[in-house]
């Protein structure tokens, strides 16, 4: 088109219609806003799946794919949420990552991701011995030619025959959307026949060696101090994983071709077993020792008793020390229940091999067992103590005395499974079940027994033991996750009930129509539901107070708090009568240590604010009893010529408290970025405060400074149950301890290092259970914008 005819025609076009008027802002905002808003929490959505993947939560081509938030040049407005490769910087849609992974990365598509070269593209090298056998070369036009025989008709045997080339295309000849072909002359391939033509057939012997052991790629020869930073590396990430990794792995010739790709020499696992868990738990020990030496004074933490009463089990001994961290000192093996005198034993070896000759720097002991016996008498031969129980597991031995003495939960159990046995072993209402179960909750599950559990019936006994005839309650964890699977297919149980094809059934069967009635009855849906929230209060304020690492002076809080659900649990159900309340008070008082009341008070993170803006200790929260335990355990602490100062400085800082300032500095909080909790913003201020601006505290302050540090649980490192299986496999030699004992010190201590407790075990199963699960995650942040 001519310039003239472009103005002409620009001069005819009509106007442009007048832009719409905005539409009507909905709750405050418009289109637009809602849109970036909608696109804004689809963005932060993938972004987390894209976080929890690369931390190894999730689908693997997220390590590839980043999501990038599009926005408007004028408005600056978010307008679309896009994929982008981080290899080829293409970009797609993030409507269906998994979708654009396999397209892109997994076919080929991107030129950078690495894939595996298809065996058709080996072409074998022409030999010495037949030098005219070429079959690529290239035509006048550059393109390249290959001749291949035909398989439909083979040629006589020592004969020739003519090859039709296959014809590649030459990029270069596209030309307005033709293609153009060039056709070499034909070339004539000479199969062998005879003793004078061996080229092709020495051809094909050389192709077939190379195809079976493929000549590798060349690699980067690597220095002496690389290969022995890549082998230290190695060798950590073997020795932290505390018997997940196989020693006997490192020989798998899988792993041998690895090492000689990458360009590293093949190892032994007798090394690693040996001279390099030498070296490293030196290492470590030596960095440990250490870090105790510069500590003041420190608190011992021994777990693992009470799981070695039903079997083999490792005692770990832990080493808390004044500035929040923990270092592993050492396991003892035992087998089954030992007597209270071995474990005194064993924790005064520790606090003496720890010590030496100053056994003072050991402030206490925490232990998940023995407090009636070794801990107390520990304590009683050493004045300067504070021996604690653990509390995580002091609440689930409360869940116990529920299970062993609370009719309730006698009764539900019972009927709990008097149902799952009726509907797992009947066919026809376990098939019934499982079809009610797929129409509300698109799964299928049988309800889970308990495998030790008894029960008398008129009809039946689900005892392991034919000779036990009385009732003995199930352990806690399998009745509760009973009451879970029954409240969760409450829906389809009551459906199964009133099932048509189920009415012959539970009208014959005498236990049939029992079970009927029972689950047709409210109060024994109310009666499980009450046995299930209990269970589960506590067993949370468990896991809570197990990963919050609680504190001596948390304990009074913690069984406050504990009071006061259960007082809103039995308004709620009111099915309790006061038995659960006074089995909370004896455990209480079973559990309690004059050290919890003492380091309430002195702690300056609990200090009240009077009428007069003073911050002074919470004695008013305490009994009378436990104001003269407070006194008690302050003037045991110290000598006795320091006695009476110690109570009259007690008695100064009941009066005149902390100073406002540093009080509201101690309990300033702050919000957790992980679990979205408000949390002490330093937790070491408590101590540092006694330690500088209350120092005028001489003897008092002596007292609180060990007091308010003293963790009250003992969780921590938990070693693999593989690690056990390797011990038992090598016959508990000296050698196979000595080995395992070095491997759990390395792991543990590169554990407290990194602040990570959790067990990999669980976190293989975790991943293993969420096959495709960042794509359902994925479903969940976009159902809301779906309709923008």
């Amino acid at each position: 088109m001519t310039t003239t005819n472009a103005h002409t025609a620009a001069q005819q076009t009509p106007p442009p219609p007048p832009p719409a008027p905005a539409p009507p802002a909905i709750d405050g905002l418009t289109t637009d806003e809602l849109t970036a808003k909608a696109l804004n929490k689809r963005y932060e959505g993938l972004m987390t799946v894209r976080t929890k993947a690369v931390k190894g939560k999730g689908a693997w081509y997220w390590t590839h794919l980043e999501p990038i938030l599009v926005r408007n040049t004028d408005t600056g407005l978010p307008k679309a949420v896009k994929l982008r490769c981080s290899l080829c910087d293409a970009v797609f849609s993030a409507s269906n990552p998994s979708r654009t992974a396999s397209e892109h990365l997994k076919r080929g598509t991107c030129p950078n991701f690495n894939s595996v070269t298809p065996i058709s593209t080996i072409t074998p090298s022409p030999t010495s011995s037949s030098p005219q056998t070429h079959h690529r070369k290239r035509n006048s036009s550059g393109a390249i030619t290959t001749a291949v025989p035909s398989r439909l008709n083979p040629p006589p045997i020592g004969g020739s025959y003519h090859v039709t080339p296959i014809t590649v295309v030459d990029p270069s000849r596209f030309c307005d959307g033709e293609l153009h072909y060039s056709t070499p002359p034909p070339q004539h391939l000479m199969l062998s026949g005879g003793k004078d033509d061996l080229g092709p057939l020495a051809m094909l012997e050389d192709s077939v060696k190379k195809l079976k052991s493929p000549k590798p790629s060349q690699t980067q020869s690597l220095t002496r101090s690389q290969i022995e930073s890549a082998l230290d590396s190695l060798s950590d990430w073997v020795f932290e994983s505390c018997g997940s990794v196989s020693l006997s792995g490192l020989e798998h010739p899988k792993f041998r071709a690895f090492l000689t790709q990458v360009g590293l020499p093949i190892i032994s696992k007798r090394d690693f077993a040996t001279t390099r868990l030498d070296l490293k738990y030196e290492e470590a020990r030596a960095e440990a020792e250490s870090r105790i030496r510069d500590a003041m004074f420190f608190q011992i933490a021994s777990d693992g008793w009470k799981s070695g009463e039903s079997g083999e089990s490792l005692v770990n001994l832990i080493v808390n020390l004044p500035n929040g961290t923990s270092l592993y000192r050492r396991a003892v093996l035992v087998n089954g229940a030992v007597p209270s005198n071995y474990a005194e034993e064993v924790l005064l070896e520790t606090v003496k091999g720890i010590c030496g000759n100053s056994p003072q720097r050991c402030v206490g002991i925490v232990s998940d067992k023995f407090k009636t016996k070794a801990l107390r008498n520990i304590e009683s031969q050493h004045q300067w103590m504070v021996n604690l129980s653990c509390q995580f597991q002091g609440l689930n031995s409360l869940i116990k005395d529920f299970v062993k003495e609370l009719p309730l939960f006698k009764s539900v159990s019972q009927n709990c499974v008097r149902l799952a046995k009726f509907i797992n072993n009947t066919a026809q209402i376990r098939n019934a079940h499982c079809k009610y179960q797929l129409q509300e909750h698109d799964e299928s599950i049988m309800l889970r027994l308990p495998l030790h559990c008894y029960y008398d019936d008129e009809r039946r006994s689900c005892s392991s033991s034919s000779s036990s005839s009385s009732h003995k309650v199930c352990f806690f964890e399998p009745l509760f996750n009973l009451l879970e699977d029954v409240l969760s297919s409450a829906r389809a149980i009551q459906l199964v009930m009133h099932d048509d094809a189920c009415k012959v059934v539970l009208m014959e069967d005498h236990m049939a129509r029992e079970v009927r009635e029972m689950v047709g009855d409210e109060g024994f849906w109310n009666e499980v539901e009450a046995v299930h929230a209990l269970i589960k209060l506590v067993k949370e304020m468990a896991r809570r107070i197990e990963e919050e690492k609680l504190l001596v002076g948390q304990c009074l809080p913690l069984w406050d708090e504990l009071r006061a659900k259960i007082k809103d649990w039995d308004s709620k159900f009111n099915v309790g009568e006061g038995h659960v309340e006074k089995l909370v008070e004896r455990r209480f008082k079973k559990s309690y240590h004059p050290a919890w009341a003492a380091a309430f008070i002195l702690d300056p993170l609990y200090l009240i604010r009077d009428s007069s803006g003073k911050y002074l200790p919470p004695f008013k929260c305490l009994s009378p009893e436990q104001e003269k335990d407070v006194d008690k355990l302050i003037t045991r602490l110290v000598s006795r010529d320091e006695a009476h100062i110690a109570l009259m400085e007690l008695m100064k800082w009941r009066t005149e408290g902390l100073d406002p300032m540093y009080a509201r500095a101690v309990q300033m909080k702050e919000r957790d970025p992980i679990s979205g909790k408000m949390r002490i913003a330093n937790p070491q201020s408590s101590r540092l405060v006694w330690e500088t601006y209350l120092s005028e505290f001489r003897s008092l302050g002596k007292v609180a400074v060990r007091l308010i540090f003293l963790h009250a649980t003992t969780g921590g490192f938990k070693c693999n149950s593989s690690l056990l299986k390797w011990v038992n496999s090598n016959g508990r030699s000296h050698a196979a301890v000595d080995r395992a004992q070095k491997l759990i010190f390395i792991s543990a201590n590169s554990k407290f290092e990194r602040r990570d407790f959790s067990n990999e075990e669980d976190r293989d199963a975790e991943l293993l259970a969420m096959a495709n699960g960042d794509d359902h995650l994925l479903n969940d942040v976009l159902v809301d914008t779906s309709s923008v």
